[in-house]
């Protein structure tokens, strides 16, 4: 669903992906964790089709970025740094203008059940200048699901959750995958990574160092492998090579 080769962004002569080779499978869901700096925004802003990538292959439900953004954005459901909501609304407003953008017809239960997903079904007809961050943050996400989407990107989606909406999203991770949802969640939260997702891979320097299965891999014992793969791939330096993905799992 998700697919990348030899991906590479630049921001002019400043490299931040530097060959990124990423494949998620229908229904899968990816965490991908790293250091701040790795490049993780910028893939996922590339996949979300909110920047072009500078040379590689991208497609997302088969489809080819730059190319095919326009279908590309009706099949997806992001929650970026930016929650993307009008203030001067209130989250039923918001919500309206959304369902008329992707073309939902008598969307008003859609927009109530999303709502109650998110806990936000009291609040519906206040302004969302009136809202918290986290509150703010919790529209989003209900703007991401408003659609259904095939493909959903969360961008640090727990940033300013307080721990009841932290579990509300954690169930709407889970609810995601039960629906075979194809999901790909950014986070520095190691353990929630784990206990979340299908597969976890690390972005450090612009490269990915290691994927695997969540299955299996121990919280306590993955801090350790995520320490020694970030600390394998060194400091970057701008003329010379890094080492390639299948060298730095090598050692």
């Amino acid at each position: 669903m998700i697919q990348t080769r030899s991906l590479r962004k630049s921001f002019g002569l400043r490299p931040v992906l530097r060959g990124v080779d990423l494949e998620v499978a229908p229904g899968e869901c990816l965490a991908l964790v790293g250091p701040n700096g790795a490049g993780k925004t910028t893939l996922l802003r590339i996949l979300a089709t909110l920047t072009k990538p500078t040379a590689g292959l991208v497609r997302v439900a088969g489809l080819p970025l730059p190319a095919a953004a326009g279908e590309v954005r009706r099949r997806l459901g992001v929650v970026a740094h930016h929650t993307l909501l009008y203030s001067d609304l209130t989250a039923d407003e918001n919500l309206q203008f959304y369902a008329h953008m992707y073309a939902l017809i008598g969307a008003g239960p859609r927009i109530v059940a999303v709502l109650e997903q998110v806990g936000l079904a009291a609040r519906r007809h206040d302004l969302v200048r009136t809202f918290s961050r986290g509150m703010q943050q919790r529209l989003a996400i209900a703007r991401a699901l408003l659609h259904d989407p095939e493909v959903l990107m969360f961008d640090e989606p727990y940033t300013g959750l307080d721990p009841q909406a932290a579990d509300m999203l954690d169930q709407v991770l889970v609810a995601a995958r039960q629906g075979g949802r194809t999901t790909l969640l950014t986070t520095h939260d190691l353990t929630r990574a784990l206990a979340l997702a299908d597969r976890v891979a690390i972005l450090a320097r612009g490269i990915i160092v290691f994927s695997a299965a969540c299955r299996g891999l121990d919280p306590r014992g993955f801090g350790e492998t995520y320490a020694a793969a970030v600390a394998s791939v060194g400091a970057f330096n701008p003329t010379g090579a890094l080492p390639s993905p299948e060298r730095t799992l090598r050692s």
